[in-house]
């Protein structure tokens, strides 16, 4: 049994979950999501509540059941509340900037790096801080890894990209012979 298949799902009053077919569709005030259902899984909405069950008791309905009650409850937090993801500059001449919604980073490169994001996920410069936000989890932390990956933070300095809080181990430089 999945302890996290077995949770309901709550639904906030701003939001409308329905079913057609395979088809959940999640719609709330940051827009709209939805995910097909595999056929080993039976979705049922009660009330304020989605509840998904297995249909059988197979190996492969109980891994997807948990699974997918997530990924279920990710799309009500996502048209309710939103996804975040916080990146760092750290280094002597390393910017951003954002033009229209594309974002422009000067990494020490000879080039500008350039990101354009779908509609579905909105960039935030603050000073040295980049801010990824969307209704889709995944859409979120697809473009916050894209952007780390431009420049990831090196072990020596640590100048480079790196997420709000990440701890990244320095190492010793080369020792001087005497």
């Amino acid at each position: 049994m999945s302890r996290i298949g077995k949770k309901p799902i709550p639904i906030p009053e701003a939001v409308e979950v329905g079913m057609k077919g395979e088809l959940l569709t999640v719609k709330g005030p940051r827009g709209e999501l939805s995910g097909i259902i595999p056929p080993e899984l039976h979705v049922e909405i009660q009330g304020a509540e989605v509840v998904l069950r297995p249909q059988d008791e197979s190996q492969k309905a109980r891994e997807l059941w948990g699974l997918w009650r997530t990924l279920a409850a990710n799309m009500v937090q996502g048209v309710t509340e939103g996804f975040v993801k916080r990146l760092q500059i750290e280094g002597v001449g390393y910017r951003a900037a954002l033009d229209n919604n594309t974002l422009v980073l000067n990494l020490g490169y000879t080039h500008p790096v350039i990101f354009t994001p779908p509609p579905s996920v909105q960039f935030a410069v603050e000073r040295n801080v980049i801010t990824v936000s969307g209704a889709d989890k995944q859409e979120v932390g697809e473009w916050a890894a894209r952007i780390r990956a431009s420049r990831p933070p090196e072990p020596y300095k640590g100048k480079g990209v790196r997420y709000e809080g990440e701890i990244v181990r320095r190492k010793e430089g080369k020792k001087a012979a005497t």
